[in-house]
């Protein structure tokens, strides 16, 4: 079988970050692996994100494939760099029921063993100065949250995956077709080319029309678009690690954990602007200050996910900008940069997997936990697909 031309142990179809990392674990368990990727380098949600590696803002279950994460991240850290620091992350309160919520997920957190420091705050201006005091009742701080580079952190660990000689890079490389017979499978690119694996997963993210329309379009799987912008970079404010602020208290699975989450949702008005474009506010800044501001959510089933606009809305970055003024005292707010993101996400399951064959398995729909949880859960699902 292993005389075929072309042939890999496993073939994985998208390199953005889930496929990226079930790539990486198969490496690590001596596979020989290739990754096909349909763009010249990820140009996709795995890139238009803020970089933001929060466990804290998962619910239990991919709060541990987080923390894994963490783990995994820190280790490639170590041996080559790919954009990731260790600054932590702060959910700011703004008002006595945030304060009740986060007051309630530290006790979670305690419970579960990881660590997490309720501040005053007082606390949290000292650790950033620029915070509006008028808007910050206290926070919630995770010293071991990571922060990446959304737009290096890929390529970086792929060309870190190409030091080993058992992994062949295909980018430019759409594939079309996908056929599995017996104990092996075969996939097709879009100009005839073919190759063979024993296995092939597919983590398409959210393309569901190049494999497999028909099953996606009758999945619970939906896209989700996220608009956000970035900030000029500031000369002299710095906002170091993921700051999360009231509104994403309100949005993020941990906190519907906690027990008096629920009431203080029904209290909410459901009329807002917020609530129409599905918005919660986040700052993260680079290595070149600049800052990543946002974001909103519009949600479309995949059989209809072409009628999401391409349109970027003036009045949604209006919100991030006027809402921002509100939490830090920024140099200036001028706009360098705005886009969409797109990424794929069940309405009833947390994640997609489907096993047309035995040996070829669909990977997608993680949601907005891909750069958090991808590291941490793709370990365990290449072990069960291994059978190692």
């Amino acid at each position: 079988m292993h005389a075929l031309p072309n042939y890999f142990d496993l073939i994985v179809v998208g390199g953005g970050v889930l496929g990226t990392f079930h790539a990486f674990h198969a490496l690590n368990k001596g596979l020989k692996v290739a990754l096909f990727e349909k763009n010249n380098t990820p140009i996709d949600a795995t890139v238009r994100n803020f970089g933001q590696i929060v466990p804290s803002g998962m619910n239990a279950k991919w709060q541990a494939y987080g923390r894994k994460s963490l783990e995994i991240y820190q280790s490639i850290q170590a041996k080559t760099d790919i954009g990731i620091s260790q600054n932590g992350s702060i959910y700011l309160a703004s008002d006595e029921d945030e304060l009740q919520l986060i007051a309630e997920l530290h006790h979670i957190n305690q419970q579960n063993h990881y660590p997490s420091q309720l501040l005053s705050a007082a606390q949290c201006v000292k650790k950033y100065p620029s915070l509006n005091t008028d808007y910050c009742k206290g926070g919630l701080f995770f010293e071991q949250e990571l922060s990446a580079n959304p737009r290096v952190m890929i390529g970086r660990l792929q060309q870190y995956l190409a030091q080993n000689k058992d992994f062949f890079h295909f980018p430019g490389t759409l594939i079309t077709a996908t056929e599995a017979t017996g104990s092996q499978c075969r996939v097709r690119s879009s100009n005839g080319n073919i190759w063979y694996g024993g296995k092939v997963l597919i983590c398409s993210g959210s393309d569901f029309k190049t494999l497999f329309p028909q099953l996606f379009q009758q999945s619970d799987l939906q896209t989700v678009k996220l608009q956000m912008l970035r900030l000029m970079p500031q000369r002299h404010t710095r906002l170091p690690g993921n700051i999360l602020t009231g509104l994403s208290i309100r949005r993020y699975e941990s906190f519907s954990e906690c027990p008096s989450y629920k009431s203080i949702k029904e209290k909410e008005n459901a009329n807002t602007f917020w609530k129409k474009w599905g918005i919660h506010i986040l700052f993260k800044q680079e290595e070149d200050g600049s800052i990543i501001l946002g974001d909103s959510h519009e949600y479309a089933d995949a059989a209809y996910a072409d009628t999401l606009s391409f349109d970027l809305r003036e009045d949604v970055n209006q919100y991030f900008i006027d809402e921002g003024k509100k939490i830090f005292h920024l140099e200036h707010w001028n706009i360098d940069t705005q886009w969409a993101g797109f990424y794929s996400q069940g309405k009833q399951h947390d994640i997609y997997l489907h096993s047309p064959d035995t040996n070829l398995h669909i990977i997608t729909g993680i949601g907005g936990k891909g750069m958090t949880g991808s590291a941490g859960f793709a370990l365990e699902n290449i072990t069960n697909l291994l059978g190692t």
